[in-house]
């Protein structure tokens, strides 16, 4: 298994770390800043946050196995099955708690302007945050795998 496993754990790691970081620090930020249309941006950018939150549900239970696998019954006294299961827990609750929750106020928000807004900001905000904490235990993960090395 360490001869197909371990270089596909480092390519699935990658892949999610540099995919969170890409479309929330890179790719987001553009499209509102070159779309006039915020309602069509938003939709864009949403788009790519679902297929990074599936890209991230894939690799966190390879991760996951892998490690499994690897350290047997040792892995829970690791940090890094730790970070990623958090990582996993917090896409979990982002994709399948917080986005129906925006979904939803999105398509009312014609009905009760002021009250859904405030609402929609609310909960962007908890997804803002769940997103960048993600992205900091990334970063977290990737420097306690390369110290590893």
């Amino acid at each position: 298994m360490q001869q197909f496993g371990r270089p596909l754990y480092a390519i699935a790691l990658t892949l999610w770390v540099g995919a969170l970081w890409a479309v929330g620090a890179i790719v987001a930020p553009t499209l509102f800043s070159m779309i006039d249309n915020r309602s069509l941006a938003g939709a864009v950018a949403g788009r790519l946050f679902t297929a990074v939150a599936w890209v991230g549900i894939g690799c966190a239970i390879y991760l996951m196995l892998f490690q499994i696998v690897e350290k047997g019954a040792g892995v829970f006294r690791t940090a890094v099955f730790w970070i990623v299961l958090l990582m996993f827990l917090l896409t979990l609750a982002g994709h399948f708690g917080v986005q129906p929750i925006i979904a939803h106020l999105k398509a009312s928000r014609e009905l009760l302007e002021s009250v859904t807004k405030e609402r929609f900001d609310t909960w962007h905000g908890i997804a803002s945050i769940l997103y960048v904490i993600q992205s900091a235990l990334g970063g977290a993960l990737v420097v306690l795998e390369s110290a590893r090395r």
